[in-house]
């Protein structure tokens, strides 16, 4: 397993690594491998890419899908606040530091060169959030300071010693509460990075990504707005820094699935999102998101919102019950 995961971070052609990730999934994992079965996918007839089942995101809520049954090192626990939550159980903390870590380096190189802010709860507030324990784990990675903050006058208070920085400032933050810290004040941050993490999700009325950018852009005063698209789901993130178009690291594939019938997968075209996550060896690689969107022929993809099926969930309700 160690190979594997050295492998799968460190070499361009991740790819080669699927069939081992299908493999060892549908043998370790009973629920993927019943799941498979269901539908008359075995390891025998899943001879391309296309072929492979993605097991439907909605698992997460009601099952514990991991590959071994000793106890977890850590529970990730979605924060929607309609129905079940998700929870991925992480059995290796080291594969989800590994993968953020490259992650981060594929889109912006090492983080040794970046101070790391977060527009979030604290993180020992949310202990259970794929997302701050992220930025939690980037800014030790960096060893440079750094700070949390859901508060606009903590935020303020914080900001002034890091504006002289010979070192990039990356903020992380949650896209509703960016714009209530842009409504209420103006920021010449022209130096900083701002890395939006999804959707309004039941917060405030969602808006087109591109309006939300230019808001965001205004309010903080700089020019380099992105968007990171992760998942309590994944153990891997995707980076938006153009054109919005997500760009995933070698070891995620992303491909589509048909809105009518589940089962139809293309490498590319519009749809629903299917996505290949080798990171997630230890619980399934292979998900059914209700992301719609687009996939080019470079595998760089855009998302255009849910299917309507899919809850009201993501990282921005995290602080509906600390407000």
């Amino acid at each position: 397993m160690h190979q594997y995961l050295d492998s799968i971070f460190k070499n361009s052609k991740a790819e080669n690594f699927i069939n081992y990730a299908f493999n060892f999934n549908y043998n370790n994992c009973k629920l993927y491998r019943d799941y498979c079965n269901s539908i008359n996918k075995e390891t025998t007839n899943t001879n391309k890419l296309t072929d492979i089942p993605f097991l439907p995101i909605e698992f997460f809520k009601n099952h514990k899908i991991k590959t071994d049954y000793d106890k977890a090192s850590r529970i990730f626990v979605s924060s929607g606040t309609t129905g079940k939550k998700s929870k991925h159980y992480v059995l290796d903390l080291k594969v989800y530091d590994q993968s953020l870590l490259y992650s981060f380096k594929y889109a912006f190189g090492d983080p040794k060169n970046f101070h790391f802010l977060g527009i979030t709860p604290d993180p020992n507030e949310r202990k259970n959030s794929s997302l701050i324990y992220m930025i939690d784990k980037l800014q030790k990675y960096s060893k440079n300071e750094g700070f949390f903050s859901a508060n606009l006058q903590n935020f303020k208070l914080n900001i002034e010693k890091y504006q002289n920085s010979n070192k990039k400032i990356i903020i992380y933050g949650l896209s509703h509460l960016l714009l209530d810290f842009v409504e209420n004040e103006k920021f010449n941050l022209k130096d900083f990075i701002i890395i939006e993490t999804g959707g309004m999700k039941g917060n405030r009325e969602e808006i087109e990504k591109r309006k939300l950018h230019e808001i965001l852009s205004v309010g903080f005063g700089t020019n380099k707005v992105y968007s990171e698209y992760g998942m309590t789901e994944l153990l891997s993130q995707s980076y938006s820094l153009k054109n919005e178009l997500f760009v995933p690291p070698p070891w995620k594939r992303i491909l589509i699935r048909d809105f009518n019938d589940p089962f139809k997968i293309k490498k590319s075209g519009r749809g629903i999102l299917n996505i290949i996550d080798l990171a997630n060896i230890n619980s399934c690689c292979f998900i059914s998101t209700e992301d719609i969107g687009e996939v080019f022929l470079d595998g760089s993809f855009k998302i255009y919102g849910r299917s309507n099926e899919s809850d009201v969930r993501g990282c921005n309700n995290m602080l509906i019950d600390i407000n």
